[in-house]
């Protein structure tokens, strides 16, 4: 059986790994001349350690992980309002949380996949579904399955489901950057403030990740990212203005963040299956783009011999749903006005008081998720919806 994914990504170099395990002849387009992730770090929780286990990488990304003492949110001027320790997850659900550099998963995914299926410089034309015929630059390749993980703007999702919504605005920009570490302790943490959010986390010894997010209009001009970042969170707790005044202005990243707000009627067609951002699109306030991309591949190389309904079925509410709850955390990180924003954050702390771990009680649905069992496998075949 031959598979052709599209788009080297996280979810796409995941998929081929997954369907390559699962007996496929495999080939990953991507139309980059190399491998130049975009972004500057991104989480890996637990949902998302299980299904790198399947692709034998579990392991290798724990390692990585630099989390220490409390993990919460806070306020502008740094007062938790809620938080919990690595010790407590580990107790609720056998793995915390791993914070890495977005080039460092992507690498550990392409090693892992066996190097002459990844076609770097390939550029996708269209997909006939209903063949699995696949037009590049280069010519045509037919395969069994072609998996569309082409990203947020997919071109695939747009060919298959023309009537369906595009991603929508969140109504918010964010910002992404790396800075070296500043003396002193690093929590990894968000803060909150008035339509605000930066958050803060330690990579290693030496470097931490940061990302904030404002209210901003669609593609508006910013010019000088980090004077702008500085202007609007210059003033908060430590470290946050210490990172912003080590931090060169061009190694700061800024995209506008898009979800898809009406959930596709399925995820494939034909012979073709949407993965990742080209499936689910979301705002990454809850940090699973990642996880859930794949989580899409374990499922899809665990079911792809079979009818693709069955991927639709098990994929398509659990990341609906992820993604409608990512949207309201964000609608709530963008309240402004002083009295609401009060009534947040103090809801948010009295929550705390009578159930301390209350940020992971809301997380059980998804971090609980357990990769689909083998056959013979005595582990359970699914997870919470």
């Amino acid at each position: 059986m031959k598979a052709v994914v599209i788009g080297g990504g996280i979810g796409g170099l995941a998929a081929g790994i997954a369907l390559h395990r699962a007996g496929w002849h495999v080939d990953v387009l991507e139309q980059a001349p190399e491998l130049e992730p975009v972004g500057s770090g991104l989480a890996v929780a637990a949902n998302g350690l299980r299904a790198l286990d399947v692709l034998g990488l579990g392991d290798r990304v724990r390692k990585l992980s630099n989390v220490e003492g409390q993990v919460g949110i806070r306020r502008h001027d740094g007062r938790w309002l809620t938080h919990i320790t690595e010790d407590k997850a580990q107790e609720l659900y056998g793995d915390s949380v791993v914070v890495m550099l977005r080039a460092t998963l992507v690498e550990l995914l392409a090693e892992a996949l066996e190097p002459d299926r990844l076609r770097l410089g390939t550029t996708v034309t269209g997909v006939d579904a209903a063949t699995g015929t696949v037009r590049t630059g280069a010519g045509e390749l037919t395969a069994d399955l072609v998996v569309a993980a082409d990203g947020i703007h997919s071109p695939v999702r747009a060919a298959l489901f023309p009537g369906h919504p595009e991603p929508v605005y969140a109504g918010v920009t964010t910002w992404r950057g790396l800075a070296a570490r500043p003396p002193g302790p690093i929590r990894s943490s968000e803060s909150w403030g008035r339509g605000t959010v930066f958050g803060v986390h330690a990579l290693d010894d030496d470097l931490v990740y940061y990302y904030a997010t404002d209210l901003s209009p669609a593609g508006a001009p910013h010019g000088d990212e980090r004077a702008e970042l500085l202007r609007r969170f210059g003033g908060w707790h430590e470290p946050i203005p210490a990172l912003l005044a080590a931090t060169e202005p061009a190694h700061i990243l800024r995209n506008d963040l898009y979800y898809l707000r009406e959930p596709l009627p399925a995820m494939h067609a034909g012979r073709v299956a949407l993965l990742g951002d080209a499936a689910h699109p979301m705002t990454p306030n809850l940090g699973q783009g990642a996880c859930q991309a794949i989580e899409d591949a374990v499922v899809l190389g665990h079911l792809a011999g079979g009818d693709l309904a069955a991927y639709t079925a098990a994929r398509l509410r659990r990341t609906a749903d992820v993604v409608r709850r990512s949207m309201s955390i964000c609608r709530i990180t963008k309240v402004r006005n002083p009295l609401a924003v009060a009534v947040r954050d103090g809801a948010i702390s009295l929550a705390t008081r009578f159930t301390p771990d209350l940020m992971l009680r809301s997380m059980d649905g998804i971090l609980g998720w357990r990769p689909p069992a083998s056959p013979g496998s005595d582990r359970a075949s699914t997870g919470p919806a």
